[in-house]
């Protein structure tokens, strides 16, 4: 049959199929590939052309719409731009000091804020995660002297208190590891998630020793294990005297060589807390330590706060395939305000901070701090 005649017959049948119910449309569509030799699923993309599009999908309309996703996305950016499900968890938290920043929530909307699911989040997050869309060297060096005095340590599943800490550094060298420049040390409290961070210049063992010190001065909790990878910044005489000299001991143990999964913890919040807000960028400038540090503070704050992660509680393999089991979503200060090993006193002082702190008005500050920085490595 030519194309002429095979156009003639699709338009002679295609209002036939269009009214016809489910049996009789196959009984068409069977005839039209036999005639025509057109594949089946090309057959019904011709008959279906022209057709009417349906005014909105099938199934029951959702109660969300843009009055909903206006809070979600204030919230969604202000938060670093969380998963839905750590979103979910976000709203409880934020939604006070949204009603500070852009007005009063009626009753009813702010109901539906709560009650909305993860996936619901998924599908009406989605326009907006499309409008808004989505490495660098290693500067590790092995230090190998003092790695037979300190344990390997692969897991964590015993830790059940705050203040064992995951240390970790990361080089702000761009392309090059050669000359001076400046280094991010980061501290990760495993069973909180407690994270902080400090830039020192080069990464000398005195200087990273003073930017422990300084850390741990500002941690709300008793500094009680610490874990490390096999840099030589942290395998010294001088960080090992440090510890020791403590009223009470630290615990000081390593990953194995070349296993970044040892220290995970801290190995995530190398992106979340140091890339996302200094990039990829050499910073060979010293006098920029100070307003650096001033920037981690308020984002430590943020994210101690008023950001909630996922804590892994069980994993299990069958097969090739792995399972995981997830607590919910909380702030580090939520598991650390129920956590009986911090001392009440130590409880009200982090409350006061939380009351007194609008996360929207952080966020700008930290968004100026940040322009700042960035715009002198321009």
């Amino acid at each position: 049959m030519v194309q002429q005649s095979k156009r003639e017959y699709l338009e002679a049948i295609r209002g036939r199929y269009r009214r016809a119910g489910r049996v009789f449309k196959k009984r068409i569509l069977d005839e039209f590939c036999a005639i025509c030799g057109y594949h089946r699923k090309h057959a019904i993309r011709l008959l279906r052309e022209g057709a009417v599009k349906r005014s909105r999908k099938p199934g029951r309309p959702s109660e969300y719409g843009e009055a909903e996703r206006k809070v979600f996305e204030e919230i969604w950016l202000a938060a670093n731009r969380p998963c839905s499900v750590r979103l979910k968890a976000a709203v409880s938290v934020w939604l006070p000091s949204y009603e500070q920043e852009f007005g009063r929530l009626e009753r009813k909307l702010k109901e539906r804020l709560a009650k909305v699911s993860a996936r619901t989040l998924d599908r009406l997050m989605h326009p907006v995660r499309r409008r808004h869309g989505r490495r660098g060297k290693c500067g590790t060096r092995p230090g190998s002297l003092l790695r037979h005095q300190i344990p390997i340590k692969t897991e964590h599943s015993d830790v059940t208190q705050p203040g064992v800490m995951e240390a970790d550094t990361v080089a702000h060298c761009g392309q090059s590891l050669a000359g001076d420049f400046v280094w991010s040390l980061t501290l990760t409290d495993i069973f909180s998630g407690w994270t902080a961070n400090y830039a020192v210049w080069n990464k000398g063992y005195a200087g990273v020793r003073d930017a422990i010190a300084a850390l741990e001065r500002r941690l709300p909790f008793r500094l009680r294990g610490f874990h490390c990878d096999n840099g030589g910044e942290f395998l010294n005489h001088h960080l090992i005297r440090y510890f020791e000299e403590h009223t009470m001991p630290v615990s000081m143990s390593r990953s194995r060589p070349y296993h970044k999964d040892d220290t995970a913890h801290v190995e995530q919040k190398n992106y979340t807390h140091v890339r996302l807000l200094l990039g990829y960028e050499r910073i060979e400038r010293e006098d920029l330590i100070t307003p650096i540090n001033e920037l981690y503070e308020a984002w430590g704050l943020l994210n101690n706060f008023f950001s909630p992660t996922l804590k892994l509680t069980e994993k299990s393999k069958e097969g090739s395939t792995y399972h995981k089991k997830y607590e919910r979503p909380q702030t580090p200060y939520q598991r650390l305000m129920d956590s009986t090993e911090i001392p009440e006193l130590m409880k009200t002082y982090l409350t006061e901070v939380f009351s007194n702190t609008n996360p929207f008005r952080l966020r700008r500050l930290i968004d100026r701090q940040q322009d700042e920085i960035l715009s002198t490595l321009r």
